[in-house]
Protein backbone atom coordinates (compact mmCIF):
# COMPACT_ATOMS: atom_id res chain seq x y z
CA UNK A 1 0.00 0.00 0.00
CA UNK A 2 2.76 2.46 0.91
CA UNK A 3 4.73 1.56 -2.20
CA UNK A 4 1.73 2.35 -4.43
CA UNK A 5 1.07 5.51 -2.40
CA UNK A 6 4.61 6.82 -2.87
CA UNK A 7 4.71 5.96 -6.57
CA UNK A 8 1.47 7.90 -6.99
CA UNK A 9 2.63 10.82 -4.84
CA UNK A 10 6.02 11.10 -6.56
CA UNK A 11 4.43 10.91 -10.02
CA UNK A 12 1.84 13.54 -9.17
CA UNK A 13 4.52 15.79 -7.68
CA UNK A 14 6.70 15.54 -10.80
CA UNK A 15 3.86 16.05 -13.28
CA UNK A 16 2.32 18.83 -11.21
CA UNK A 17 5.58 20.73 -10.81
CA UNK A 18 6.42 20.45 -14.51
CA UNK A 19 2.94 21.67 -15.46
CA UNK A 20 2.99 24.60 -13.05
CA UNK A 21 6.53 25.67 -14.01
CA UNK A 22 5.62 25.60 -17.72
CA UNK A 23 2.49 27.61 -16.89
CA UNK A 24 4.57 30.19 -15.00
CA UNK A 25 7.03 30.44 -17.89
CA UNK A 26 4.22 31.09 -20.39
CA UNK A 27 2.51 33.86 -18.40
CA UNK A 28 3.29 37.16 -20.14
CA UNK A 29 4.84 40.07 -18.26
CA UNK A 30 3.53 43.07 -20.20
CA UNK A 31 4.88 45.65 -17.76
CA UNK A 32 8.35 46.50 -16.51
CA UNK A 33 7.77 46.22 -12.74
CA UNK A 34 11.01 45.35 -10.89
CA UNK A 35 10.99 46.33 -7.23
CA UNK A 36 13.29 49.30 -6.83
CA UNK A 37 16.11 49.70 -6.16
CA UNK A 38 16.65 47.03 -8.81
CA UNK A 39 19.79 45.95 -10.70
CA UNK A 40 20.39 47.36 -14.16
CA UNK A 41 22.20 44.30 -15.53
CA UNK A 42 21.34 40.62 -15.89
CA UNK A 43 24.29 39.73 -13.66
CA UNK A 44 22.87 41.97 -10.98
CA UNK A 45 19.53 40.16 -11.26
CA UNK A 46 21.30 36.83 -10.70
CA UNK A 47 22.92 38.14 -7.51
CA UNK A 48 19.61 39.64 -6.38
CA UNK A 49 17.81 36.32 -6.86
CA UNK A 50 20.60 34.51 -4.99
CA UNK A 51 20.20 36.88 -2.02
CA UNK A 52 16.43 36.39 -2.09
CA UNK A 53 16.62 32.59 -2.31
CA UNK A 54 19.40 31.98 0.21
CA UNK A 55 19.21 34.99 2.54
CA UNK A 56 15.56 36.16 2.21
CA UNK A 57 16.78 39.72 1.72
CA UNK A 58 13.40 41.43 1.23
CA UNK A 59 11.87 39.52 4.15
CA UNK A 60 14.73 40.67 6.39
CA UNK A 61 13.93 44.28 5.51
CA UNK A 62 10.20 43.78 6.04
CA UNK A 63 10.05 41.85 9.33
CA UNK A 64 12.99 40.64 11.38
CA UNK A 65 10.94 38.12 13.39
CA UNK A 66 9.37 36.60 10.27
CA UNK A 67 12.80 36.44 8.66
CA UNK A 68 14.22 34.66 11.72
CA UNK A 69 11.49 32.01 11.84
CA UNK A 70 11.63 31.51 8.06
CA UNK A 71 15.40 31.16 8.13
CA UNK A 72 15.18 28.62 10.95
CA UNK A 73 12.58 26.58 9.07
CA UNK A 74 14.26 26.63 5.65
CA UNK A 75 17.79 26.03 6.96
CA UNK A 76 16.55 23.23 9.20
CA UNK A 77 14.55 21.69 6.36
CA UNK A 78 17.57 21.77 4.03
CA UNK A 79 19.75 19.94 6.55
CA UNK A 80 17.00 17.41 7.34
CA UNK A 81 16.52 16.63 3.65
CA UNK A 82 20.26 16.25 3.11
CA UNK A 83 20.46 13.96 6.14
CA UNK A 84 17.68 11.80 4.69
CA UNK A 85 19.78 11.12 1.59
CA UNK A 86 21.24 8.17 3.46
CA UNK A 87 17.99 6.29 2.88
CA UNK A 88 18.34 6.58 -0.91
CA UNK A 89 22.04 5.96 -1.59
CA UNK A 90 24.36 3.02 -0.93
CA UNK A 91 27.16 3.42 -0.01
CA UNK A 92 26.41 6.63 1.88
CA UNK A 93 28.60 9.53 0.78
CA UNK A 94 31.11 10.79 3.33
CA UNK A 95 29.66 14.30 3.55
CA UNK A 96 26.20 12.83 4.20
CA UNK A 97 27.70 10.85 7.09
CA UNK A 98 29.36 14.03 8.38
CA UNK A 99 26.12 16.04 8.56
CA UNK A 100 24.09 13.33 10.34
CA UNK A 101 24.38 14.84 13.88
CA UNK A 102 23.71 18.34 12.54
CA UNK A 103 20.65 17.09 10.66
CA UNK A 104 19.19 15.59 13.83
CA UNK A 105 19.15 18.89 15.71
CA UNK A 106 18.14 20.75 12.57
CA UNK A 107 14.83 18.94 12.99
CA UNK A 108 14.24 20.85 16.23
CA UNK A 109 15.18 24.12 14.52
CA UNK A 110 12.79 23.36 11.65
CA UNK A 111 9.84 22.67 13.98
CA UNK A 112 10.64 25.73 16.12
CA UNK A 113 10.68 27.95 13.04
CA UNK A 114 7.36 26.53 11.86
CA UNK A 115 5.77 27.11 15.26
CA UNK A 116 6.98 30.71 15.19
CA UNK A 117 5.49 31.21 11.72
CA UNK A 118 2.22 29.65 12.88
CA UNK A 119 2.11 31.80 16.03
CA UNK A 120 2.32 35.02 14.02
CA UNK A 121 -0.85 33.99 12.17
CA UNK A 122 -2.64 34.11 15.52
CA UNK A 123 -0.97 37.03 17.28
CA UNK A 124 -0.16 39.53 14.50
CA UNK A 125 -3.40 41.29 13.54
CA UNK A 126 -2.62 42.00 9.89
CA UNK A 127 -1.37 38.42 9.33
CA UNK A 128 -4.36 36.90 11.13
CA UNK A 129 -6.69 38.94 8.92
CA UNK A 130 -5.28 37.50 5.66
CA UNK A 131 -4.74 33.93 6.94
CA UNK A 132 -6.96 31.25 5.45
CA UNK A 133 -7.74 27.72 6.72
CA UNK A 134 -5.33 26.31 4.12
CA UNK A 135 -2.49 28.38 5.63
CA UNK A 136 -3.10 26.88 9.06
CA UNK A 137 -3.54 23.35 7.72
CA UNK A 138 -0.30 23.54 5.73
CA UNK A 139 1.67 24.67 8.77
CA UNK A 140 0.02 21.97 10.87
CA UNK A 141 1.01 19.36 8.28
CA UNK A 142 4.64 20.48 8.19
CA UNK A 143 4.86 20.60 11.98
CA UNK A 144 3.32 17.11 12.20
CA UNK A 145 5.89 15.74 9.76
CA UNK A 146 8.78 17.25 11.70
CA UNK A 147 7.41 16.22 15.10
CA UNK A 148 6.69 12.63 14.07
CA UNK A 149 10.22 12.35 12.71
CA UNK A 150 11.69 13.58 16.00
CA UNK A 151 9.47 11.20 17.95
CA UNK A 152 10.82 8.27 15.93
CA UNK A 153 14.38 9.42 16.57
CA UNK A 154 14.22 10.12 20.30
CA UNK A 155 11.20 8.27 21.73
CA UNK A 156 9.71 5.30 19.90
CA UNK A 157 12.72 4.32 17.75
CA UNK A 158 12.20 2.32 14.57
CA UNK A 159 14.10 -0.05 12.30
CA UNK A 160 15.94 2.39 10.02
CA UNK A 161 17.63 -0.47 8.13
CA UNK A 162 14.22 -1.80 7.07
CA UNK A 163 13.13 1.70 6.10
CA UNK A 164 16.23 2.13 3.93
CA UNK A 165 15.63 -1.25 2.29
CA UNK A 166 12.07 -0.18 1.54
CA UNK A 167 13.09 3.06 -0.22
CA UNK A 168 16.06 1.51 -1.99
CA UNK A 169 13.67 -1.15 -3.24
CA UNK A 170 11.18 1.48 -4.44
CA UNK A 171 13.82 2.97 -6.71
CA UNK A 172 14.55 -0.42 -8.31
CA UNK A 173 10.90 -1.60 -8.28
CA UNK A 174 11.83 -4.32 -5.79
CA UNK A 175 9.27 -3.68 -3.06
CA UNK A 176 10.10 -4.79 0.47
CA UNK A 177 8.11 -4.56 3.69
CA UNK A 178 8.11 -1.73 6.21
CA UNK A 179 8.57 -2.36 9.95
CA UNK A 180 5.32 -2.71 11.90
CA UNK A 181 5.43 0.71 13.54
CA UNK A 182 2.42 3.03 13.58
CA UNK A 183 4.66 6.09 13.92
CA UNK A 184 6.51 5.37 10.68
CA UNK A 185 3.14 4.77 9.02
CA UNK A 186 1.97 8.18 10.24
CA UNK A 187 5.21 9.92 9.23
CA UNK A 188 5.24 8.44 5.73
CA UNK A 189 1.52 9.10 5.22
CA UNK A 190 2.01 12.77 6.08
CA UNK A 191 4.98 13.02 3.72
CA UNK A 192 2.99 11.40 0.91
CA UNK A 193 0.15 13.86 1.57
CA UNK A 194 2.59 16.76 1.34
CA UNK A 195 3.95 15.48 -1.98
CA UNK A 196 0.43 15.17 -3.36
CA UNK A 197 -0.76 18.66 -2.42
CA UNK A 198 2.54 20.46 -3.08
CA UNK A 199 1.81 21.34 -6.74
CA UNK A 200 -1.53 22.86 -5.73
CA UNK A 201 -0.45 24.79 -2.63
CA UNK A 202 1.25 28.04 -1.69
CA UNK A 203 4.46 26.05 -1.28
CA UNK A 204 4.91 26.65 -5.01
CA UNK A 205 6.57 29.91 -4.04
CA UNK A 206 9.73 27.75 -4.11
CA UNK A 207 9.91 27.61 -7.95
CA UNK A 208 7.56 30.57 -8.39
CA UNK A 209 10.01 33.15 -7.07
CA UNK A 210 12.17 32.65 -10.17
CA UNK A 211 9.26 33.77 -12.37
CA UNK A 212 8.33 36.86 -10.35
CA UNK A 213 8.68 39.95 -12.60
CA UNK A 214 9.34 42.11 -9.54
CA UNK A 215 12.51 40.07 -8.96
CA UNK A 216 13.71 38.72 -12.32
CA UNK A 217 13.49 41.89 -14.42
CA UNK A 218 16.33 44.27 -15.19
CA UNK A 219 15.65 47.92 -14.39
CA UNK A 220 16.34 49.32 -17.87
CA UNK A 221 12.99 50.93 -18.59
CA UNK A 222 14.71 54.21 -19.56
CA UNK A 223 17.17 52.47 -21.87
CA UNK A 224 15.09 49.87 -23.63
CA UNK A 225 11.43 49.40 -24.40
CA UNK A 226 9.93 46.41 -22.62
CA UNK A 227 7.81 44.29 -24.95
CA UNK A 228 6.46 40.89 -23.94
CA UNK A 229 6.60 38.05 -26.46
CA UNK A 230 2.85 38.06 -27.20
CA UNK A 231 2.84 41.83 -27.66
CA UNK A 232 5.81 41.62 -30.02
CA UNK A 233 3.90 39.13 -32.19
CA UNK A 234 0.93 41.45 -32.35
CA UNK A 235 3.11 44.42 -33.24
CA UNK A 236 5.01 42.55 -35.94
CA UNK A 237 1.70 41.49 -37.51
CA UNK A 238 0.46 45.04 -37.97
Amino acid sequence: MFAVLFYFAAGLLAVGLIYRIISYARIPAPLKIPTTPAPRTRTGVVFLMAREVFLFQSLFKASLWTWLFSAMFHAGLALVLLRHLRYFIDPVWSWVVFIQPFGIYAGFMMVAGLMGLWARRFFVDRIRYISTPSDHLMLALLISIGTSGLVMKFITRTDIVAIKNFFMGLMSFDISTLPSDWMIYLHLSLIALLLIIFPFSKLLHAPGIFFSPTRNQVENSRDKRHLSAWAAKLESGK
